[in-house]
């Protein structure tokens, strides 16, 4: 038995998914995209079932990538039960969505969430009439607190058994008439898909070219009758068929919403004096950059605490492991790569990796994150971009894959290469192990902070810079700020968890082998040849010729490029190796040059091989300047 959570961005259907999944949920790709989905299995009543959290959607007319998607989903897999998931403080936005899910002709339970927050406003919501006027099972839900949870899923199970379905809404005569042409036309040839034809009838009229396309294949006719369709109620109603749609569904919801919601008393809260400073022109931006201190002084204090002593006990371990095979040796060798290789993800990577994920989970939970981008949307338009493109830059911080993948949500081609190009600059969650782990831990937790803030400084002028080559005007930013959250621990040891464990499955295996490689490039005296090749960028940076392979491996994964750096240079202690002034130009010029094989792919994969190879020079430019730059300064300072 499968069921499927869905509902509109900020409803708190992810929260609900993690309050019920544990850690054993699994993240899988949409066919033929780099969309994502999460599953998991939940028992309920003693019987195993699958959870499907289909990404956030404000509608399923295909205007987006995840709609489609989420359509698709929904249309061509078989659910016993939607969820879907409702923010009760804007009931009559989510209502929109429920309307168009009740069309689908599957069994449907809707969960009213954050009946907290409503509360809050003063909003009261008569649940059981509302239950009643939708036909559908309608239940209240504070997910945060698991309050309701058992609830929602022991009656989707009741729902799914009955196989209850809704009763779609009706619309207008012609609009019913028109459903029911092109449905008499699928009718018997449907076979590939689960929905009934009128439910059908509904997304072609609509203009979703993806089943139309679909539909051609067993029904020639389909595409003629539709447009036909289309061109009449155009013609008779003065609006295409979409409009009208959405036209009678938001109608319909606010009907609903009248009819079942009282307002109370709304009283000036906390919350609200807390919006007018962290949203304000001046104090916002200091509150910020408190943030961001104290972020780096507990992500710092953390790793240094930790990365000394895990270091210096797996020396000891290669050493004695060394010692039982015979020194110098070709599998002794192997085997201390292979340490330093493990060594590198305990000591150096995780100490703090794992509390910048958790500090960032915890940002996310509490609702700062989308106040940050209402906050810099100012400064995003003064860069010539859509406000929007500030959600591929905060999501860069903790992977520049998903944030290149982000930059499909801006409509224009040269939106979306301005904000990937700024994206992959963004000093990425791998990044942050070369900064805390060289700088933080040899020089300090300001320099690490002040190298953050330099990088904001190159990508934002290097935005502006790009807007020049490419003028023109985008227009301005329209986003739904949440409500603040106190973020549940389960929920932030989740998402880490996920996080953390990319890094324990798709990277940490590169750095012990990589390890491992260079171990025995060292062994065969192949490691002068690749610092060879590199020598002449090291040399103008004034690094060590040996930092050529890191450097060349770190195009594999960033975290490799430290920790090989340690092999490398044959060292235990950097200082022994580096001066200040090195460390500083190493660091700036990891930070900035070509992105991981990872974002590649997904800049390939988004915007082509041309825009790939020319972000890749650019990142590679910009490194070499602001290396250069960094390295004059520290000249000057230190």
């Amino acid at each position: 038995m499968r069921f499927a959570l869905i509902g509109q961005p900020n409803c708190g259907k992810s929260t609900l998914f993690n309050q019920v999944s544990g850690y054993k949920a699994d993240t899988g790709n949409f066919p033929g995209t780099t969309l994502t989905f999460t599953k998991s299995k939940v028992r309920v009543f003693s019987e195993i079932v699958e959870l499907v959290d289909l990404p956030g959607a404000y509608s399923l007319a295909g205007s987006n990538p995840a709609e489609r998607e989420v359509l698709h989903y929904l249309t061509f897999n078989a659910v016993d039960v939607v969820i879907n998931v409702l923010d009760a403080s804007h009931l009559a936005q989510g209502l929109n969505l429920t309307l168009e899910l009740m069309e689908l002709g599957r069994p449907l339970v809707v969960a009213l969430n954050m009946m907290d927050e409503a509360a809050r406003v003063g909003l009261e919501i008569d649940g059981p009439k509302l239950e009643e006027l939708l036909g559908v099972k309608v239940l209240p839900l504070i997910a945060s607190r698991g309050r309701g949870v058992r609830t929602v899923f022991t009656t989707a199970m009741l729902v799914a058994r009955g196989g209850i379905t809704p009763e779609r809404p009706q619309y207008h005569p012609q609009i019913e008439k028109a459903i029911r042409l092109i449905a008499s036309n699928l009718n018997g040839r449907a076979r590939e898909s689960p929905l009934a034809p009128e439910l059908m009838a509904i997304k072609l009229l609509e203009g979703n070219a993806q089943l139309l396309a679909r539909v051609e294949g067993y029904s020639p006719q389909a595409r003629p009758l539709v447009e036909q369709a289309q061109k009449d109620i155009l013609e008779t109603q003065g609006q295409p068929a979409i409009w009208i749609f959405n036209a009678a569904r938001h109608e319909k919801a606010a009907q609903l919403t009248k009819q079942v919601v009282a307002q109370g008393e709304k009283r000036r809260s906390k919350r609200d004096y807390l919006d007018e400073i962290l949203l304000h022109r001046f104090w916002g931006y200091v509150v910020l950059a408190i943030i961001l201190w104290l972020f780096f002084q507990i992500v710092y204090g953390v790793g240094s605490l930790l990365e000394g002593p895990l270091l210096e006990s797996f020396d000891k371990l290669a050493v004695w492991l060394a010692s039982l095979i015979g020194p110098g040796s070709f599998w002794a060798d192997v085997l201390t790569g292979v340490v330093q290789g493990i060594a590198g993800g305990v000591a150096i990577v995780l100490p703090y990796l794992a509390p910048f994920l958790v500090g960032l989970s915890i940002l996310e939970d509490v609702g700062y994150l989308p106040r940050l981008a209402f906050l810099v949307d100012a400064l995003m338009s003064r860069l010539g971009l859509h406000g929007k493109a500030i959600v591929p830059f905060i999501l860069g911080y903790g992977c520049n894959v998903p944030a290149v993948m982000s930059t499909r949500l801006l409509e224009e081609r040269r939106d979306r290469f301005i904000a990937a190009t700024m994206a992959t600059l963004v000093p990425c969650a791998a990044r942050l192990a070369v900064v805390f782990g060289l700088v933080a831990f040899y020089l300090g937790p300001q320099l690490a902070l002040g190298i953050y803030l330099f990088n904001l400084l190159v990508i934002a002028l290097t935005g502006h810079i790009l807007s020049r080559f490419l003028p023109e005007r985008s227009p301005g930013l329209i986003l739904e700020i949440p409500v603040y959250r106190l973020p549940t621990w389960k929920a932030v040891a989740h998402k880490s968890w996920f996080r953390v464990r990319e890094f324990l499955v798709e990277a940490w295996p590169l750095l012990i082998l990589g390890s491992v490689l260079l171990a025995i490039f060292d062994r065969l005296d192949l490691a002068r040849w690749l610092n060879a090749v590199v020598r002449p960028l090291t040399w103008v940076l004034d690094l060590p010729s040996q930092v050529g392979v890191p450097l060349i491996f770190g195009i594999f994964r960033k975290e490799l490029s430290l920790v090989m750096l340690r092999q490398a240079l044959g060292v235990v202690d950097f200082a022994e190796a580096l001066s200040p002034i090195q460390m500083i130009t190493f660091t700036v010029f990891v930070v900035f040059y070509i992105p991981c094989l990872a974002t590649l792919a997904t800049l390939r994969r988004e915007l082509g091989r041309r825009d790939m190879i020319i972000i890749s020079a650019i990142t590679v430019v910009i490194a070499l300047l602001a290396a250069l730059l960094a390295r004059g300064v520290a000249i000057i300072f230190l």
